[in-house]
């Protein structure tokens, strides 16, 4: 008997790794920009039960809530600013209440803001747009 049935939990386990990387690759290229900005990275990947902010950083006096989004150069699925969906803003925003919760010493003036990154194949960076006070 000849077996070829298609090894599909190999291959997502593949899919979910190389994901993982590009992602990886996304949030340290966009630390990068931030830093290079004069921004002071305080968190990356802060994560509770309800889910996790990529960066926390401070512009100045401002603590900022950094939403990273990536997509590969060429992608049919749109460019990765467009990414930002109603839910996700919402679930950062409740998020950033919660990260508040547990630093109260953080509070003051606070953004939102996106930074979206393209990759090339070999996860080096196409295209990075940086929006500020996003949502």
């Amino acid at each position: 008997m000849n077996d070829r049935r298609p090894v599909t939990g190999d291959r997502e386990a593949k899919r979910k790794d190389r994901r993982k990387e590009r992602g990886a690759a996304a949030e340290e290229a966009a630390a990068r920009h931030l830093e290079a900005l004069g921004y002071q990275v305080l968190e990356r990947n802060w994560r509770c039960r309800s889910g996790e902010i990529d960066l926390i950083a401070r512009d100045g006096e401002a603590l900022v809530f950094v939403e990273v989004r990536s997509r590969r150069a060429g992608s049919r699925f749109g460019a990765a600013v467009e990414a930002v969906t109603p839910r996700k803003i919402r679930q950062v925003r409740g998020l950033a209440g919660i990260y508040l919760a547990f630093h109260p010493h953080m509070a003051g003036p606070f953004r939102f803001d996106v930074v979206a990154v393209t990759l090339h194949p070999d996860d080096s960076v196409a295209d990075l747009r940086h929006v500020k006070a996003a949502f």
